[in-house]
């Protein structure tokens, strides 16, 4: 009777083991990679720096700290500010989200109570993680996505800082002025510094955003590309860069000046001059991630080229961007871009391991080979790649997410399925009148 009752209650009992076993096997839906990668990214920077602790954790004796073979030994602090501002300029929307209480709600919401203490520690000079806003030149780049960060997460990041800390960020972005932007995309890193100033109410330098958004529109070569300064070169700082901060640049004038044509004004136009240009900035942007689509290969990979390409997924921030902004071009769907990102993101992050044995990101692409790092690369410079995740932004009921996935373009095109041609977009370079 008692081997009766065993066998009865298994065979209850074995209906609810087997569907556990289903649950979990089942696989993780797209959304569900993404916030995986990034909070793997962002926990060990966010906890360490929220705890002041994230330079002394974080260095090349502990094996945190990873320099390029060919590093030029400029100041080594500089490598912080480049893990915290790149890291932040991509978690931004996500940290924006109202809070719930779902897994990834969770998480997301511990992130940003790190994240709010490690900005108050990144201007606190009694900090140990007092950035190095006096590190050299490297500084203008990576205090440009660190507000670039402030921007796209105002209500939820910026808002928050109490008062000292909002004045030591506009007192720290003043003193840039120390140093001067080589006449290339560095010169958008000092308009986005400026143009956040604006935004914010403090004072700021017009000539160093009327420089940034001349030089962008002079550099702009057609068909959605600029060079990169006078001469071209073939490589993603379009996606790292120009695309993105020049339209962020022109927005936040915009916002706050949009009764005043003096900063950014085309010839013969007397309406708001960064308004109307914004909108021809970002066809450009558009049509370039057009192009992007398409370097994505049936298999989810992209032509490695160009210098910086231990960036890895940031080659798709513009991409990522329009998606967030909900202004992807008619030429692509949610399910396509998703799709298209996700299968890159699998391959790169379930392939191989990118992180070292204390948790940071590794120089590399798929996993650790340091010798594609160039001379100014250590790994806090790789942090750019969460700028590819900007669409988690996005809730998780938007389209973006629920959309039925699709074949990317090239997908369809090795696959035999029919699809869209290309072509050239004819969109103008700006004249530009300055009063």
């Amino acid at each position: 009777m008692k081997k009766q009752i065993l066998i009865l209650v298994a065979a209850l009992l074995l209906p609810v083991a087997v569907s556990a076993k289903k649950k979990q096997t089942q696989p993780k839906t797209d959304r569900e990679v993404w916030v995986d990668i990034m909070y793997q990214m962002a926990e060990p920077v966010l906890r360490n720096m929220a705890e002041g602790k994230l330079q002394q954790v974080m260095t090349l004796e502990t094996g945190g700290l990873e320099l390029s073979p060919t590093w030029d030994n400029r100041d080594k602090k500089v490598s912080y500010m480049e893990c915290f501002a790149r890291l932040m300029a991509g978690l931004a929307p996500w940290l924006s989200l109202p809070d719930d209480d779902t897994a990834e709600g969770l998480k997301r919401k511990q992130l940003r109570e790190w994240a709010l203490k490690a900005y108050a520690n990144a201007v606190d000079p009694e900090s140990p993680d007092y950035l190095g806003w006096r590190s050299g030149g490297q500084t203008l780049v990576d205090a440009a996505y660190l507000v670039e960060s402030l921007y796209r997460g105002y209500d939820a990041l910026w808002v928050p800082l109490d008062d000292v800390t909002k004045q030591r960020y506009i007192n720290e972005i003043k003193g840039l002025r120390r140093y001067d932007p080589p006449y290339t995309n560095w010169i958008l890193f000092v308009g986005m510094e400026e143009a956040f100033l604006m935004y914010v109410g403090a004072d700021y330098d017009a000539f160093r955003i009327k420089m940034a958004v001349s030089k962008a529109e002079e550099w702009y070569i057609g068909d959605g590309i600029y060079s990169d300064g006078p001469s071209f070169a073939f490589d993603y700082y379009n996606a790292f860069v120009i695309q993105p901060m020049y339209t962020e640049i022109l927005e936040m004038v915009a916002a706050r000046r949009p009764n005043d044509t003096y900063l950014v004004r085309s010839k013969g136009d007397n309406r708001n001059g960064a308004g109307k240009r914004v909108e021809e900035v970002r066809k450009r942007m558009q049509k370039y991630s057009v192009i992007l689509e398409r370097f994505i290969s049936p298999e989810g990979t992209f032509p490695v080229v160009g210098r910086s390409i231990p960036y890895r997924m940031a080659v798709f921030q513009p991409l990522a961007q329009l998606a967030w902004r909900k202004q992807l071009p008619k030429e692509l769907t949610n399910g396509q871009v998703r799709a298209g990102i996700t299968a890159v993101a699998r391959n790169m992050f379930e392939r191989a391991n990118n992180f070292n044995s204390q948790g940071f990101l590794t120089i590399g692409f798929v996993g650790n080979h340091p010798n594609v790092a160039d001379w100014y690369t250590n790994n806090g410079s790789l942090y750019m790649t969460s700028l590819a995740f900007l669409p988690l932004g996005l809730p998780a009921d938007d389209d973006f997410w629920t959309a039925p996935a699709e074949k990317w373009t090239s997908k369809k095109a090795w696959e035999g399925d029919d699809f869209p041609k290309d072509h050239k977009w004819d969109i103008n370079r700006q004249i530009l009148y300055w009063e």
